[in-house]
């Protein structure tokens, strides 16, 4: 499983804030062709986030694993579940 956090790190105090989560789950494919589950969870807190309330999910399927860095699977599944300018 992968899991990207998006953390606020304060300028003035230092101080860090945990904003948002994704989780990416793998569902099978080859080595080279991987198939993944991607959720976000509720919350702007690491309090709430830790509880893991889906706010939203999607599947990115036949992803290149070796041939594409994993911020390109970040950007697919972000696609996937709707984030982004439409």
């Amino acid at each position: 499983m992968i899991f990207v956090s998006v953390i606020l790190v304060s300028a003035r105090t230092g101080e860090t804030t945990e904003l948002a989560r994704m989780a990416l789950c793998n569902e099978g494919g080859t080595e080279q062709v991987g198939h993944y589950r991607a959720e976000t969870y509720h919350g702007r807190s690491t309090e709430k986030l830790n509880r893991r309330q889906v706010q939203r999910s999607a599947k990115v399927l036949g992803h290149r694993r070796q041939a594409l860095h994993v911020w390109h699977l970040v950007q697919k599944a972000l696609t996937a579940m709707g984030y982004g300018e439409r």
